[in-house]
């Protein structure tokens, strides 16, 4: 008797355009209709597998079994993540990029960066009094483009804000698109990678001194295995690599705004309970609305998982948001629940909003402390620092559109701030 099992086969030559509708649900879809956990379809021409859930997570996140090397499609690397950078590396390479990434993560830092942002947001309300109405979505990626550049060390012009803001946003709001909007965000990225990449020459030849210990310092002095520092355009990538995702926050910052105007019951609870309901109401948010769709992998080696050949090479997709919406780890997924969080046993592979695994070993994001410590002060911001208004706007968003923005980027109305 036979130990291997089939995989799940979806039907038809090509499901490239069937992802693309259906976006973020195309995987969970696919595993609800087939009961499987794992499936195997063909995008692009080529055979994809397809999974999601606890189980399937370790699986993926297993070093011996898959890699990170050419696994994600070019069109992502020309926009989203860089040629080169951490996310497209392995074993030991992998380790001691990963290291100068956490090497900023130490609480002094954090702290700093929580100062930073906390000014930021006071200087944004005032000057949000003096405006009709601001759109949310657009301001907030303004203010934590700021706040990123001074936490790094990046000396930042006023009159380049706008610019940069919109050029670190049209990165990972173009990865998925197709035509011109796919076209602006690599374009975007290779004038930011040239904008960052002179600066590190004028640090290499002594013309600008960074402040010590900034990213912009660690990033540029770091050396490799063998002692060389990283080429020019890999410290662009890697700087870029700590821009990008805090300015993204600005996402979540908008799915913030939206759960407090859906649910105002969670505001008087947020407004009269201790600070660790802000923390349940945050990871909330992040299970909730959908931010990453997937990630990819290549099968590293031959293998089997309950009965499933996974062989080298084959292109594996993880479902994030499916598996964050996934009925056998979380009860009534479907509804907006913080209260789900408290008393929460933690797991490296139920709740992956930005990834599982181990952040020192592996490949979760290691920028996560950052978005949390970020969406505190943020939330804080929202909930007790300004009175706003909502008006009357289309604040749907889509599940085909990746990433995922309300409609309207949430127009806020009559802003005044409380202290």
């Amino acid at each position: 008797m036979s130990n291997t099992n089939q995989i799940p086969r979806e039907d038809g030559m090509d499901h490239s355009l069937s992802l693309l509708r259906e976006g973020y649900m195309y995987i969970l879809n696919r595993r609800r209709s087939f009961q499987s956990d794992i499936f195997e379809t063909r995008l692009l021409g080529n055979k994809v597998i397809c999974m999601g859930g606890k189980e399937a997570a370790e699986v993926f996140y297993d070093t011996e079994k898959f890699k990170r090397k050419n696994a994600a499609p070019n069109r992502a690397v020309q926009t989203l993540f860089g040629k080169n950078g951490v996310q497209s590396l392995d074993d030991m390479e992998h380790k001691q990029r990963k290291e100068m990434f956490m090497s900023i993560m130490s609480p002094d830092q954090l702290k700093k960066l929580i100062h930073i942002t906390k000014e930021q947001w006071q200087s944004a309300g005032n000057k949000w009094r003096d405006k009709d109405e601001v759109i949310l979505y657009d301001e907030v990626q303004e203010l934590l483009c700021r706040s990123a550049c001074q936490w790094a060390g990046v000396p930042l012009p006023e009159e380049k804000t706008t610019e940069l803001s919109k050029d670190l946003g049209a990165m990972f709001e173009s990865a998925a698109k197709v035509g011109p909007s796919h076209w602006k965000g690599r374009n975007a990225r290779n004038q930011v990678e040239k904008w960052i990449g002179d600066l590190i020459e004028m640090v290499r030849s002594g013309n600008v001194q960074p402040p010590e210990n900034s990213v912009l310092e660690q990033f540029v002095w770091h050396r490799n295995s063998v002692g060389n520092l990283l080429d020019t355009k890999t410290v662009s990538v890697e700087i870029i690599n700590i821009l990008r995702p805090i300015v993204a926050i600005a996402i979540y910052v908008n799915f913030l705004a939206l759960a407090l105007h859906h649910h105002p019951e969670e505001t008087k609870k947020l407004k009269t309970t201790d600070k660790k309901y802000h923390e349940l109401f945050i990871q909330e948010v992040r299970r909730f609305y959908p931010f990453f769709p997937f990630v990819a992998a290549l099968v590293k080696k031959d293998f089997t998982w309950k009965g499933y050949t996974f062989k080298k090479d084959t292109l594996t997709l993880l479902d994030i948001y499916g598996t964050n919406h996934d009925t056998s780890i979380w009860d009534n997924p479907d509804r907006f629940n913080p209260k789900r969080f408290e008393n929460r046993k933690e797991n490296l592979y139920d709740f992956i909003p930005q990834g599982g695994g181990d952040y020192f070993l592996g490949h979760r994001c290691a920028g996560e402390w950052v978005t949390l410590e970020v969406l505190k002060v943020s939330l804080d911001f929202l909930v007790t620092q300004i009175k706003y208004e909502i008006p009357d706007q289309d604040l749907s968003f889509s599940m085909d559109s990746m990433p995922s923005i309300p409609n309207s980027r949430i127009v806020m109305k009559n802003i005044k701030k409380l202290f």
